[in-house]
């Protein structure tokens, strides 16, 4: 495998296609409405394994801050980060006419930040972003650099196999029409099997995994135990066997 440096885990075609789609970020009905309706599960997720309030979260390849203000309006001291420089300006002027005051937005990767701010967040989140790297297993290393002891990372991204392709590019791009066509690349999906090899490199400890489904009909997604498309995982980092010995 390559190594990427802490500036180049960038797809430049990938940054261009939601530059070019930024202003619609925050339109319920608009391209993005699939992470308008995720975004409650994706909460309820990380609901189920930590209180936000009043820890410091980061959410890395924010976008126009949909997670990252949710987060926020939970009571937790956010940063969002993301290489694409539209959608952050969205997601700035989002907050300020929301008046959300406790969340902050830079351009910049998760390998820079690890540079900057190793060991200094409680949780990070990092969803629907896998898939649009060139390196994925980087990110999941950027993520335990960055975390507390102890803190808390979760992942969302696609399976790869056949029938992935067909329910989150031929059903979600082409017939059902969730996303614009060209979202995704079927070779940059990640199996579940491969993340968790990706998080155990990295010395995080994979705590679950869960199959988030869409209904058509409903127009909704639920949890389940099915990860053969979309699917999050929980991961936590280890306390080194000084730190836990002074705990």
């Amino acid at each position: 495998m390559a190594k990427l440096g802490a500036t180049n885990n960038v797809d430049p075609e990938e940054i261009a296609k939601f530059e070019a789609l930024a202003s619609r970020w925050w339109d319920p009905d608009s391209d993005f409405k699939p992470l308008h309706d995720l975004n409650p599960l994706r909460m309820s997720y990380i609901d189920s394994y930590i209180n936000v309030a009043g820890l410091k979260v980061l959410d890395i390849g924010c976008g126009g801050g949909i997670l990252s203000e949710t987060l926020a309006k939970r009571g937790a001291q956010v940063l969002g980060i993301d290489m694409t420089d539209t959608p952050l300006q969205v997601a700035k002027l989002h907050a300020l006419d929301e008046g959300v005051e406790n969340i902050e937005y830079r351009q910049m990767t998760a390998e820079q930040l690890a540079d900057e701010a190793p060991g200094q967040f409680d949780v990070i989140t990092c969803m629907e972003m896998l898939e649009h790297v060139p390196e994925p297993q980087q990110i999941v290393h950027a993520c335990e650099r960055l975390l507390k002891p102890g803190g808390k990372a979760f992942f969302s991204t696609i399976n790869r196999n056949p029938k992935s392709w067909l329910f989150a590019i031929a059903g979600a791009e082409y017939v059902l029409k969730l996303l614009p066509k060209g979202t995704h690349e079927f070779k940059k999906f990640i199996k579940p099997s491969e993340l968790t090899q990706f998080a155990r490199n990295a010395s995080l400890k994979t705590l679950n995994l869960a199959g988030m489904q869409y209904n058509p009909i409903s127009k909704g997604f639920k949890l389940t135990d099915d990860v053969s498309v979309n699917y999050l995982m929980a991961t936590e980092k280890q306390a080194s066997s000084n730190e836990a010995t002074a705990s």
